[in-house]
């Protein structure tokens, strides 16, 4: 039997109110995440080669880039807040087995959220020439670092229908479509920014001339990346896909009040959290932007190779979201919380045995990232501090997915922003006067710890199921 076929057969059994197992429940976990998971490992290692790259043009470069990118993180989170309040509506209906229902969302979405990015994509072109020195980046970064984010900007509307689509196949139980394609958009990065980025590469003794871009070629590399897999990503969600072909019937695009409302209901918690956890980020930045460019070069790539941590966590909230909300679409409620249990506890264990690879490996990383000798040294220390935090990190990104499957956003999005702002935020600011970017990561270190606590702690309950179903 295939991937695909093994797949489809375990998540039939939860439409159809079949009883699943253990051994079952485990394997449709695996099935789901491991894709997933590729594709952010991946995502990952391509980052790192893309710091690299751009880490080669010097410390300013780096920093440049870093500068904006909490701001960056902002926006592209918006846009997959606006997403969420679609996809997880049509996780809902497969569930329940209306996948004509489905169709109808999915449709409705796309206006919605291309207009919506449209709007983000103005927004961050118009303030792009005053961002860095809002940021209060110094004048050696600040021109790169508005070029970059403009150009940014720009690429929005191929993000967002990118992401769009992703989550949408993900909902219908179709993990490896999306991470096949996100995988490819990484290495399609790697390779344009390889000919935009610098001036000329020299190969078994033949000249290979480059655009010479710098920065503004890393950008260019990596929306040219987006505009190519999403318009791929489009076509196996809106034709090629079993459950979501739009040939299937007839409906109407734009937007129903019913559709917008429940939208609205899943994706404005999440999106104010996402502002003010970027107001958190952005806050951190002007924290750490007084420390000097090698603090903020370092506290750039600590937060890039810590993500080789914590993205496979997100690759299995996005199948605890899928799961989870395929079975309260079912109506069943025992079988929603087993999942809960079984991918959160998935998360904990890949994320702390990562944690220990990231707590040997930091010194070798960060000589293949940067050759400068200060920024190796304390992003190595501040990314030892982070890896005692993993566990708990884990265990809040994938309790955040499992409420995000059952559409309750608004007390988990609270409980971030409580945790975020009370703990991290004002340790931060106690402890960089006296211990720099290494006291920063703690206070971050600290806050991390105490989100997973509360968060499994809310799992526990029954709250958080009460939403549907």
């Amino acid at each position: 039997m295939t991937y695909t076929q093994k797949k489809d057969l375990l998540l039939k059994q939860i439409r159809n109110g079949i009883k699943m197992t253990g051994h079952d429940q485990i394997m449709l976990v695996v099935l789901l995440s491991v894709p997933s998971m590729l594709a952010q490992l991946t995502h990952i290692v391509m980052q790192y080669i893309d710091a690299s790259m751009v880490g080669s043009l010097g410390k300013e470069a780096s920093a440049s880039i870093g500068l904006v990118s909490t701001t960056i993180w902002l926006f592209g989170s918006l846009s997959s807040a606006v997403n969420v309040g679609f996809y997880v509506q049509v996780a809902h209906r497969i569930g329940a087995g209306d996948f004509c229902g489905a169709r109808n969302v999915l449709r409705q979405s796309f206006a919605s959220c291309l207009l919506f990015a449209l709007t983000l994509m103005t927004i961050g072109v118009t303030i792009s020439p005053y961002l860095p020195t809002w940021l209060g980046g110094n004048a050696d970064i600040n021109a790169d670092a508005s070029l970059y984010f403009m150009c940014y900007s720009m690429c929005l509307p191929f993000a967002q229908l990118n992401s769009l689509c992703s989550g949408m196949l993900r909902s219908s139980g179709n993990m490896h479509i999306p991470s096949i394609l996100n995988i490819g958009m990484c290495f399609l990065d790697v390779i344009f920014n390889w000919f935009l980025i610098f001036p000329s590469h020299h190969v078994l003794g033949i000249t290979i001339p480059g655009a010479g871009l710098g920065v503004m070629g890393a950008v260019l590399g990596t929306g040219l990346a987006f505009a190519i897999t999403s318009l791929i990503m489009c076509y196996f969600t809106t034709i090629a896909s079993k459950d979501l072909n739009l040939l299937q019937d007839k409906g109407s695009f734009i937007p129903k009040l019913e559709t917008l409302r429940k939208a609205l209901k899943i994706s404005l918690p999440i999106a104010v959290q996402h502002i003010i956890f970027c107001g958190a980020q952005i806050t951190s930045t002007l924290i750490v932007a007084p420390l000097g460019t090698a603090a903020i070069a370092a506290n750039t790539f600590g937060i890039i190779v810590e993500a080789l941590c914590y993205m496979p966590g997100y690759g299995i909230a996005e199948a605890a979201t899928t799961l989870v909300g395929q079975s309260l679409g079912a109506k069943r409620r025992r079988l929603a919380r087993s999942f809960g249990n079984i991918t959160v506890g998935m998360g904990v264990a890949v994320m702390t045995v990562l944690g220990v690879i990231m707590y040997i490996t930091a010194p070798s990383l960060m000589t293949l990232m940067t050759p400068d000798i200060t920024v190796q040294q304390l992003t190595t220390h501040i990314l030892r501090i982070e890896a005692f935090a993993e566990p708990m990190f884990a265990a809040s990104i994938v309790a955040y997915g499992v409420f995000v499957g059952a559409g309750d956003t608004l007390m988990p999005c609270t409980m971030n922003l409580g945790s975020i702002w009370a703990v991290r935020i004002t340790l931060a600011i106690l402890l960089s006067s006296t211990m720099g970017l290494q006291g920063v990561w703690i206070a971050m270190s600290i806050e991390l710890c105490f989100r997973g606590i509360i968060f499994l702690i809310r799992l526990h309950g029954d709250s958080w199921m009460k939403k549907i179903g």
